[in-house]
């Protein structure tokens, strides 16, 4: 019996999915998080059982181990031979790789040398990689790029207005982001409304802590929101999206606690967003707390957070000239209501008529009554069902 883990690590955590292939049935679940912190925490999920386990996990590799260990001792798998496939998410595939690679040396090398691109996301991701290199090197491994569905952009559109050297000679242009989360939803929203996807227009808003809005042409992305790095776009849990450049050099000279254009970056990435705008929290579920409150920091972070998002949604609607299908996932898409409610507001001169009935916590399908001219749905996103599958597609 075939199986395959799908795994997405970050900084300082692993969260993976075990899967029988190709049937695509999930085996088991987990997330090992605070790697390289105390109290580390161990959680898996299997036959509608789930184990957590708390314990000091230094780095990557001994999490990888400790994720195999437990595969054998809860009896998921018997022996390691039946696991013949691991796909990795990996963020930044700049212009090398446009489509999932197996991984070799030299791959492995080049997502290193990416790491420019992402900052927060590619060292984390070669550390989940050379892990189960060092623990199963025979193995087929598969790089699954979050640009690589972004790759039908065109010039007009990815280029940047500076001059051309700078992408001639460094490659600056837009990549973007959560491109496999986008094209699951786009080609789930086709099923769901019964309409080819190379017939449709479709906005895919994915919101989560990281948040990117895409264009989709007929099943292809023709302009996405996050940039050169995922720092770009709507306002995020903790980035502030886009903000005039001129910002940074005036905060370098300007702000006692940022004393280089690396740390106002940094600030921009980890300190912004809801999180640096509402005093209070990355998580819309605090915002919405603080809303209930009469917060003045969470009224405000919640007004500018609708805002960007509506404005990204409108400009796509122009680039496609008109929308058949708006898709919200990810954490906040998927869960939070409140804020579809009011995103979608902002959008009803276009057609768009929700149904407050199906707009709630839980709901998953189209959210807008039968005269709406634009269909609006709720799809929870499967990154990790894509990563296996494009796992199973290049199998030696």
């Amino acid at each position: 019996m075939s199986k395959t883990i799908a795994i997405n690590a970050g900084s300082s955590s692993l969260k993976w999915q075990l899967y029988k292939m190709p049937e695509e049935e999930v085996l088991a679940a987990g997330i090992i998080e605070r790697i390289g912190l105390k109290d580390s925490i161990s959680t898996v999920k299997f036959d509608g059982k789930k184990e957590e386990e708390v314990r000091d996990i230094v780095d990557h590799v001994e999490a990888v181990k400790i994720l195999l260990s437990n595969l054998t001792s809860f009896g998921i798998i018997e022996s390691f031979d039946e696991i013949t496939g691991v796909g990795h998410r990996v963020v930044a595939g700049g212009e090398i790789f446009k489509e999932s690679t197996l991984i070799d040396d030299k791959v492995l090398a080049q997502i290193e040398e990416l790491s420019a691109l992402a900052p927060l996301h590619n060292p984390a991701n070669v550390a989940g990689i050379r892990a189960f290199k060092e623990i199963l090197p025979d193995i087929t491994s598969v790089a699954v790029f979050d640009t690589a569905f972004h790759s039908t952009m065109q010039e007009p559109t990815y280029l940047y207005p500076i001059p051309r050297k700078y992408y001639t000679d460094l490659q600056v242009r837009k990549y973007g982001a959560h491109g496999t989360s986008h094209q699951y939803v786009a080609q789930e929203a086709a099923k769901q409304v019964g309409r080819p996807l190379d017939e449709l227009k479709i906005i895919t808003a994915h919101i989560g802590n990281g948040v990117s809005i895409t264009a989709n042409y007929h099943g292809q992305s023709v302009d996405t929101s996050m940039g050169f790095t995922p720092l770009a776009g709507p306002m995020m849990g903790t980035r502030s999206g886009d903000i005039d450049p001129a910002i940074i050099p005036y905060l370098v000279e300007h702000a006692d606690d940022l004393e280089d254009a690396a740390a106002v970056v940094n600030m921009l990435n980890k300190q912004s967003g809801l999180a640096g705008v509402s005093d209070i929290s990355s998580d819309m579920r605090d915002i919405e707390t603080g809303l209930q409150n009469q917060d003045k920091g969470a009224i405000l972070a919640y007004n500018m957070f609708i805002d960007r998002i509506k404005k990204f949604i409108g400009q796509y609607m122009a680039v496609l000239n008109g929308v058949d299908v708006i898709v919200f996932t990810a954490g906040m898409g998927e869960n939070a209501n409140l804020m579809r409610q009011d995103v979608l507001a902002g959008l009803t001169w276009f057609g768009i008529e929700v149904d407050p009935e199906k707009n709630v916590f839980g709901y998953f399908g189209d959210i807008t009554t039968p005269e709406s001219k634009v269909k609006v749905l709720v799809i929870p996103t499967d990154e990790e069902l894509m990563i296996a599958r494009d796992v199973e597609r290049l199998k030696k």
